[in-house]
Protein backbone atom coordinates (compact mmCIF):
# COMPACT_ATOMS: atom_id res chain seq x y z
CA UNK A 1 0.00 0.00 0.00
CA UNK A 2 1.23 3.51 -0.81
CA UNK A 3 2.53 5.65 2.02
CA UNK A 4 0.77 8.61 0.36
CA UNK A 5 -2.97 8.30 0.93
CA UNK A 6 -3.83 11.98 0.55
CA UNK A 7 -2.18 14.21 -2.07
CA UNK A 8 -2.55 17.92 -2.73
CA UNK A 9 -2.04 19.57 -6.11
CA UNK A 10 -0.82 23.16 -6.53
CA UNK A 11 -0.48 24.81 -9.92
CA UNK A 12 1.00 27.97 -11.33
CA UNK A 13 -1.75 30.64 -11.51
CA UNK A 14 -3.42 31.55 -14.79
CA UNK A 15 -2.18 28.58 -16.78
CA UNK A 16 -5.24 27.21 -18.64
CA UNK A 17 -3.01 24.83 -20.61
CA UNK A 18 -2.57 22.86 -17.38
CA UNK A 19 -6.24 21.85 -17.26
CA UNK A 20 -5.66 18.61 -19.18
CA UNK A 21 -2.68 17.64 -17.04
CA UNK A 22 -4.56 18.37 -13.80
CA UNK A 23 -7.53 16.29 -15.00
CA UNK A 24 -5.25 13.38 -15.91
CA UNK A 25 -3.43 13.61 -12.58
CA UNK A 26 -6.66 13.65 -10.55
CA UNK A 27 -7.90 10.60 -12.46
CA UNK A 28 -4.60 8.76 -12.12
CA UNK A 29 -4.46 9.30 -8.36
CA UNK A 30 -8.14 8.45 -7.93
CA UNK A 31 -7.67 5.11 -9.69
CA UNK A 32 -5.07 4.25 -7.07
CA UNK A 33 -7.31 5.12 -4.15
CA UNK A 34 -5.52 8.35 -3.28
CA UNK A 35 -7.57 11.24 -1.93
CA UNK A 36 -6.90 14.42 -3.90
CA UNK A 37 -7.02 18.05 -2.75
CA UNK A 38 -6.74 20.98 -5.15
CA UNK A 39 -5.51 24.50 -4.51
CA UNK A 40 -7.82 27.31 -5.75
CA UNK A 41 -5.97 27.61 -9.08
CA UNK A 42 -6.13 23.87 -9.79
CA UNK A 43 -9.80 23.76 -8.71
CA UNK A 44 -10.62 26.60 -11.10
CA UNK A 45 -9.18 24.61 -14.01
CA UNK A 46 -11.70 21.82 -13.29
CA UNK A 47 -14.60 24.10 -12.38
CA UNK A 48 -14.55 22.84 -8.77
CA UNK A 49 -15.25 24.88 -5.67
CA UNK A 50 -12.00 26.37 -4.36
CA UNK A 51 -10.47 25.20 -1.10
CA UNK A 52 -7.71 27.29 0.43
CA UNK A 53 -4.36 25.56 0.76
CA UNK A 54 -4.18 26.28 4.48
CA UNK A 55 -7.46 24.37 4.99
CA UNK A 56 -6.19 21.03 3.67
CA UNK A 57 -2.41 21.08 3.80
CA UNK A 58 -2.31 19.43 7.23
CA UNK A 59 -4.38 16.52 5.86
CA UNK A 60 -2.01 15.61 3.03
CA UNK A 61 0.91 13.20 2.87
CA UNK A 62 2.36 14.80 -0.28
CA UNK A 63 2.03 18.03 -2.26
CA UNK A 64 2.56 18.01 -6.03
CA UNK A 65 3.52 21.39 -7.49
CA UNK A 66 2.95 21.95 -11.22
CA UNK A 67 4.78 25.06 -12.34
CA UNK A 68 8.31 26.08 -11.52
CA UNK A 69 10.46 27.26 -8.68
CA UNK A 70 8.22 30.26 -7.96
CA UNK A 71 5.15 28.05 -7.59
CA UNK A 72 7.09 25.70 -5.33
CA UNK A 73 8.28 28.59 -3.16
CA UNK A 74 4.66 29.70 -2.68
CA UNK A 75 3.59 26.16 -1.77
CA UNK A 76 6.45 25.80 0.70
CA UNK A 77 5.41 29.06 2.36
CA UNK A 78 1.82 27.83 2.67
CA UNK A 79 3.00 24.55 4.21
CA UNK A 80 4.80 26.56 6.88
CA UNK A 81 6.38 24.44 9.60
CA UNK A 82 4.65 21.19 8.62
CA UNK A 83 6.84 18.31 7.42
CA UNK A 84 4.85 17.61 4.24
CA UNK A 85 7.06 16.50 1.31
CA UNK A 86 6.82 18.38 -1.99
CA UNK A 87 7.24 16.92 -5.46
CA UNK A 88 8.11 19.76 -7.83
CA UNK A 89 7.21 19.37 -11.51
CA UNK A 90 9.00 21.91 -13.66
CA UNK A 91 6.95 23.28 -16.57
CA UNK A 92 9.40 26.07 -17.35
CA UNK A 93 12.94 26.19 -18.69
CA UNK A 94 15.22 26.27 -15.64
CA UNK A 95 13.96 25.11 -12.26
CA UNK A 96 16.44 24.11 -9.57
CA UNK A 97 13.74 23.21 -7.03
CA UNK A 98 11.17 21.65 -9.37
CA UNK A 99 13.44 19.01 -10.90
CA UNK A 100 10.87 16.59 -12.35
CA UNK A 101 9.70 17.29 -15.91
CA UNK A 102 6.07 16.87 -16.98
CA UNK A 103 7.14 13.94 -19.18
CA UNK A 104 8.49 12.15 -16.10
CA UNK A 105 5.54 12.98 -13.85
CA UNK A 106 3.56 9.73 -13.85
CA UNK A 107 6.63 7.49 -13.80
CA UNK A 108 7.98 9.52 -10.88
CA UNK A 109 4.63 9.26 -9.09
CA UNK A 110 4.68 5.47 -9.51
CA UNK A 111 8.04 5.49 -7.76
CA UNK A 112 6.77 7.87 -5.09
CA UNK A 113 3.75 5.72 -4.29
CA UNK A 114 6.02 2.67 -4.18
CA UNK A 115 8.27 4.41 -1.64
CA UNK A 116 11.23 4.52 -4.00
CA UNK A 117 11.93 8.26 -3.74
CA UNK A 118 13.79 9.95 -0.91
CA UNK A 119 13.10 13.09 1.09
CA UNK A 120 15.74 15.81 0.82
CA UNK A 121 15.49 18.42 3.59
CA UNK A 122 16.34 21.96 2.53
CA UNK A 123 17.34 24.57 5.09
CA UNK A 124 15.18 27.67 5.44
CA UNK A 125 15.75 31.08 6.99
CA UNK A 126 13.66 32.72 9.67
CA UNK A 127 13.49 36.42 8.86
CA UNK A 128 12.32 38.91 11.48
CA UNK A 129 11.74 42.57 10.76
CA UNK A 130 11.79 44.98 13.70
CA UNK A 131 10.80 48.48 12.68
CA UNK A 132 11.92 51.65 14.41
CA UNK A 133 8.39 52.16 15.76
CA UNK A 134 8.36 48.73 17.44
CA UNK A 135 6.42 46.64 14.92
CA UNK A 136 7.55 43.05 14.25
CA UNK A 137 6.95 40.80 11.25
CA UNK A 138 8.17 37.24 10.69
CA UNK A 139 8.79 35.41 7.41
CA UNK A 140 10.16 32.05 6.29
CA UNK A 141 12.53 31.99 3.31
CA UNK A 142 13.58 28.93 1.32
CA UNK A 143 15.71 30.97 -1.10
CA UNK A 144 16.60 34.37 0.29
CA UNK A 145 15.78 37.62 2.02
CA UNK A 146 16.81 40.76 0.14
CA UNK A 147 17.15 44.32 1.37
CA UNK A 148 17.31 46.46 -1.73
CA UNK A 149 16.80 50.01 -2.92
CA UNK A 150 14.05 51.14 -5.26
CA UNK A 151 14.66 51.69 -8.95
CA UNK A 152 15.43 55.40 -8.63
CA UNK A 153 17.13 55.35 -5.22
CA UNK A 154 20.76 55.91 -4.44
CA UNK A 155 22.97 53.43 -2.61
CA UNK A 156 21.92 52.40 0.90
CA UNK A 157 24.00 51.82 4.02
CA UNK A 158 23.50 48.52 5.85
CA UNK A 159 25.36 47.81 9.08
CA UNK A 160 25.69 44.03 9.31
CA UNK A 161 26.55 41.90 12.34
CA UNK A 162 26.99 38.16 12.82
CA UNK A 163 26.41 36.87 16.35
CA UNK A 164 26.73 40.42 17.65
CA UNK A 165 30.08 41.09 15.97
CA UNK A 166 30.29 43.76 13.26
CA UNK A 167 30.99 42.23 9.85
CA UNK A 168 30.94 45.49 7.85
CA UNK A 169 28.72 48.30 6.72
CA UNK A 170 27.68 47.62 3.15
CA UNK A 171 27.42 50.68 0.93
CA UNK A 172 25.56 49.07 -1.94
CA UNK A 173 22.35 48.71 -3.89
CA UNK A 174 21.37 46.09 -1.34
CA UNK A 175 22.22 42.84 0.41
CA UNK A 176 21.06 39.27 -0.21
CA UNK A 177 20.92 36.78 2.66
CA UNK A 178 20.53 33.36 1.07
CA UNK A 179 20.35 29.68 1.87
CA UNK A 180 22.43 27.15 -0.10
CA UNK A 181 19.23 26.45 -2.05
CA UNK A 182 18.93 30.15 -2.80
CA UNK A 183 22.56 30.42 -3.90
CA UNK A 184 21.43 29.49 -7.42
CA UNK A 185 18.83 32.29 -7.50
CA UNK A 186 19.28 36.08 -7.13
CA UNK A 187 22.57 35.65 -5.26
CA UNK A 188 24.12 33.91 -8.26
CA UNK A 189 23.09 36.79 -10.53
CA UNK A 190 24.76 39.20 -8.09
CA UNK A 191 28.07 37.31 -8.26
CA UNK A 192 27.62 34.98 -5.29
CA UNK A 193 29.02 31.44 -5.20
CA UNK A 194 27.03 28.26 -5.80
CA UNK A 195 26.60 26.16 -2.68
CA UNK A 196 25.59 22.51 -2.72
CA UNK A 197 21.91 22.63 -1.65
CA UNK A 198 22.16 20.05 1.14
CA UNK A 199 24.86 22.15 2.82
CA UNK A 200 23.71 24.19 5.83
CA UNK A 201 25.12 27.71 5.76
CA UNK A 202 24.07 31.35 5.41
CA UNK A 203 25.32 33.35 2.45
CA UNK A 204 25.71 37.15 2.39
CA UNK A 205 25.95 38.63 -1.11
CA UNK A 206 26.13 42.42 -1.54
CA UNK A 207 24.41 43.88 -4.60
CA UNK A 208 26.71 46.21 -6.58
CA UNK A 209 28.82 47.26 -3.56
CA UNK A 210 30.56 50.63 -3.76
CA UNK A 211 33.70 48.99 -2.34
CA UNK A 212 34.85 46.15 -4.60
CA UNK A 213 36.57 44.38 -1.71
CA UNK A 214 33.18 43.69 -0.11
CA UNK A 215 32.74 40.18 -1.49
CA UNK A 216 30.17 37.42 -0.83
CA UNK A 217 30.61 35.77 2.55
CA UNK A 218 29.57 32.30 3.73
CA UNK A 219 28.68 32.00 7.42
CA UNK A 220 27.95 28.95 9.59
CA UNK A 221 24.31 27.90 9.70
CA UNK A 222 24.30 28.66 13.44
CA UNK A 223 24.90 32.38 12.81
CA UNK A 224 22.45 35.10 13.76
CA UNK A 225 22.70 37.86 11.17
CA UNK A 226 21.47 41.32 12.11
CA UNK A 227 21.19 44.08 9.51
CA UNK A 228 20.46 47.66 10.58
CA UNK A 229 19.39 50.11 7.90
CA UNK A 230 21.53 53.15 8.62
CA UNK A 231 20.67 55.42 5.72
CA UNK A 232 18.24 55.08 2.83
CA UNK A 233 19.64 58.30 1.30
CA UNK A 234 16.14 59.55 0.67
CA UNK A 235 15.09 56.59 -1.47
CA UNK A 236 12.64 53.74 -0.99
CA UNK A 237 14.04 50.49 0.41
CA UNK A 238 12.31 47.11 0.38
CA UNK A 239 12.66 43.86 2.31
CA UNK A 240 11.70 41.05 -0.07
CA UNK A 241 11.44 37.38 0.91
CA UNK A 242 11.78 34.69 -1.77
CA UNK A 243 10.95 37.32 -4.36
CA UNK A 244 7.27 37.09 -3.44
CA UNK A 245 6.62 38.77 -0.08
CA UNK A 246 7.89 41.95 1.45
CA UNK A 247 7.37 45.51 2.52
CA UNK A 248 8.95 48.93 2.57
CA UNK A 249 11.53 49.47 5.31
CA UNK A 250 13.29 52.60 6.53
CA UNK A 251 16.17 54.02 8.50
CA UNK A 252 16.56 52.48 11.94
CA UNK A 253 14.71 49.28 11.02
CA UNK A 254 16.45 45.99 11.76
CA UNK A 255 16.28 42.66 9.95
CA UNK A 256 17.37 39.56 11.85
CA UNK A 257 18.03 36.34 9.96
CA UNK A 258 18.81 32.89 11.33
CA UNK A 259 18.35 29.26 10.38
CA UNK A 260 14.70 28.23 10.70
CA UNK A 261 14.07 25.17 12.89
CA UNK A 262 11.88 23.45 10.27
CA UNK A 263 13.29 22.70 6.79
CA UNK A 264 11.34 22.16 3.59
CA UNK A 265 11.16 18.51 2.49
CA UNK A 266 11.56 17.86 -1.25
CA UNK A 267 10.83 14.48 -2.80
CA UNK A 268 13.66 13.55 -5.17
CA UNK A 269 15.18 10.62 -7.05
CA UNK A 270 17.60 8.70 -4.78
CA UNK A 271 20.41 8.73 -7.36
CA UNK A 272 19.99 12.36 -8.42
CA UNK A 273 23.44 13.90 -8.66
CA UNK A 274 23.72 17.54 -7.50
CA UNK A 275 26.43 18.31 -10.04
CA UNK A 276 24.42 16.69 -12.81
CA UNK A 277 21.60 19.10 -11.99
CA UNK A 278 23.97 22.08 -12.13
CA UNK A 279 25.48 20.91 -15.41
CA UNK A 280 22.01 20.46 -16.89
CA UNK A 281 20.48 23.70 -15.63
CA UNK A 282 23.50 25.97 -16.08
CA UNK A 283 24.85 24.23 -19.19
CA UNK A 284 28.31 23.81 -17.69
CA UNK A 285 30.92 22.68 -20.18
CA UNK A 286 28.97 23.80 -23.26
CA UNK A 287 30.55 26.15 -25.76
Amino acid sequence: MSSFQSVGICVKPEQPQLAELVEALVGWLGERGVQVWLDPHAAALRGDSPTELADWIAKTDLVIVLGGDGTLLAAARAIGDRAVPILGVNLGTLGFLAETSSDELFRTLEEALAGQLVIAPRMRLEVTLETADGRRARYLALNDAVIGKGALSRMIDLETRADGVVVTTYHADGLIVATPTGSSAYSLSAGGPLLVPDLEAILLTPICPHTLTQRPLVLPQTSLVEIRILDTRGGEVHLTVDGQLGEVVGGGDRVRVCRAPHPVHLLVQPGRNRFEVMREKLRWGER
